[in-house]
């Protein structure tokens, strides 16, 4: 059994503010460390709570303690042509926010997640004098097809390969992401390894009635449900691309995009231009129970990401209920298997998309099979308490790594100053 640990955890989103999947990976590992017995702190920025009040700068939930960091000025807007900025900007008061938390706990491993906590990171681990374990969510290449499109990007790559240079242990979540990581940053193989993302299946679990309710509002045609961030990596243009192709085949198919980002605008213009403002629903951020119900809800689930370094709402559609129709491609063609645990289709093609969708909005025996074996995958392979146990394997690792790197650089400075030593010692004389 691991022994007890206290860790700190940065991350630039948690809830209440979340962006993506990332601050739902963080928030689920936490708390089932927590539940573990694990003295967990949260390093993170300070945001609003759903109901616009502001969140606690310093309280403990679900046995988590989070500590959050107010902006400080000047203030910048969290978008693309500030973000360097703001990142800057966060990580001076991300690094108060961490120090503050040390005034009453002491922490036995940093683990950070991604680049925009790097700064802090690196700081803590110095000042400190604690291992360093991060996990590399995404990467900026990877988002952009393998290549660095301006000096934004080419800044981000380097404070990403700063990170997992720093770093003790690297945590990928999917086999394609650790192959990723390794050939971007020239890492050596035993350095990187995959610890997946994971799903509380519990969470996801919707009562009848309640799906009931959500599907009433889309009316009596099949409904597919996209939820993520909207980007272009996420393929979301070619999804409503497919409309068109099935919609003729299926009356009053409603297609559900949750999700807000910086590709919206370009999405609602291309719904606009085809003429499908009937069929495609834009919803905004769906979070809370409202998601596990939407999701819940679905006759079928697209992710038909062009990149996607896992794909953890997919597991979240799966314990939901939903059937998947997913891109292969990245983390999810490793548990996105086709005619298995869903089905697939070639990214970047709508054509292909199309009769994945197709097939599974017609084929009610094969979702039902499909539905039933990826949620026998998600109880055996992709819940928290494993993952958790995973996850603090590599927190041992890395201390003991720290450990015996420590002692060898003791024992050479032994065999430095010894020698200094004695010729001092001749001089005396």
């Amino acid at each position: 059994m691991t022994a007890k640990r206290s860790i700190l955890m940065l991350s630039w989103e948690y809830p209440p503010v979340l962006v993506g999947g990332l601050g739902r990976h963080v928030h689920a590992l936490a708390t089932a460390l927590a539940a573990a017995g694990h003295d967990v702190t949260v390093a993170t920025r300070y945001g609003l709570n759903p109901d616009g009040t502001p969140a606690a700068l310093d309280e403990t939930v679900d046995g988590v303690r989070i500590v959050r960091a107010p902006e400080d000025p000047p203030l910048f807007e969290f978008g693309s042509s500030t973000l360097m900025q703001w990142a800057m900007a966060f990580n001076h008061a991300l690094t108060r926010a961490a120090l503050y938390a040390t005034r009453t706990q002491d922490f036995d491993v940093i683990h950070a997640h991604d680049w925009l906590v790097t700064h802090a990171a690196v700081t803590l681990k110095h000042h400190l004098g604690l291992p360093l374990v991060a996990t590399i969510h995404s990467t900026e290449a990877g988002r952009h097809r393998g290549w660095l499109p301006d000096d934004t990007s080419k800044a981000i790559h380097s404070i990403e390969w700063w990170l997992t240079y720093e770093a003790r242990r690297v945590l990928a979540c999917s086999d394609h992401m650790r192959w990723e990581i390794d050939q971007l940053f020239d890492l050596p193989d035993s350095k990187t390894t995959i610890v997946p993302n994971g799903v509380d299946v519990d969470a996801f679990t919707v009562e009848p009635e309640e799906t009931a309710r959500v599907r009433h509002r889309y009316g009596d045609g099949p409904l597919v449900v996209f939820a993520g961030r909207l980007v272009y990596e996420k393929g979301v243009q070619d999804l409503i691309d497919a409309v068109p192709i099935i919609a003729g085949r299926h009356p009053g198919l409603s297609i559900v995009i949750a999700g807000e980002g910086p590709h919206e605008e370009q999405l609602r213009d291309q719904v606009r231009r085809r003429r499908l403002d009937e069929s495609v629903i834009f919803t905004g951020f769906v979070n809370g129970r409202d998601l596990p119900r939407l999701l819940a809800a679905a006759d079928c689930f697209a992710m038909p990401s062009r990149y996607e370094p896992f794909g953890m709402v997919a597991l979240e559609a799966i314990a939901a209920g939903a059937p998947v129709v997913a891109a292969h491609s990245g983390g999810l063609a490793e548990f996105i298997i086709d005619r298995q645990t869903g089905l697939t289709h070639i990214p970047g093609d709508p054509d292909s998309l199309a009769m994945a969708l197709d097939t599974m909005l017609t084929d009610p025996e094969l979702a039902e099979n499909v539905r039933s074996s990826a949620a026998d995958m998600v109880r055996e392979r992709f819940t928290w308490e494993p993952i958790a146990e995973r996850t603090l394997a590599e927190y041992d690792r890395a201390t003991r790594e720290e450990q015996e790197l420590e002692a060898r650089l003791a024992a050479e400075e032994l065999r430095i100053v010894i020698p200094d030593g004695n010729l001092l010692e001749r001089s005396a004389r």
